[in-house]
């Protein structure tokens, strides 16, 4: 047995357009979105009557990869959460980017907040969290030369 890769990272939405037009203002692209039900996505995940539209980002260097998930049934009940980095479970997803203040300004134009300051950590790299829609959270990471 040996592992491969990490073939991608899904995240569930409620505003699918909104999430994959931020994912693409981070300069993601997209591979394609298609509908989803059937036996056979209910036997996967152990959901009843699942109707979803999913879209499949990357990163342009092909390495990683995205999928964004909105379901139309079932549905969750809860609101959207906005949890904290420290919130325990899966809570960020970091990306190496050049000229990261570039970054961070393109995001906060399409409405992204930041979550503190963008800090130096030991002259190795500029780093900063980062909440998009819907809660998602992201960590920029900038190596400095």
């Amino acid at each position: 047995m040996k592992l491969q890769r990490i073939d991608h990272i899904g995240l569930i939405v409620n505003d699918l357009p909104a999430a994959k037009a931020f994912f693409l203002e981070l300069g993601l692209k997209e591979l394609g979105e298609a509908e989803v039900e059937g036996d056979w996505v209910e036997q996967i995940i152990g959901l009843p009557d699942v109707k979803q539209t999913v879209a499949m980002l990357e990163v342009p260097s092909g390495e990683a990869r995205i999928e964004l998930v909105k379901f139309h049934s079932p549905l969750d009940g809860n609101d959207v959460q906005h949890p904290m980095p420290n919130t325990l479970g899966l809570r960020h997803i970091a990306f190496a980017v050049e000229d990261i203040e570039a970054v961070v300004a393109k995001l906060k134009e399409s409405g992204a907040e930041n979550f503190g300051e963008m800090q130096n950590y030991e002259n190795a790299y500029k780093l900063c969290y980062i909440r998009g829609p819907e809660g998602i959270i992201l960590e920029l990471a900038e190596k400095i030369e």
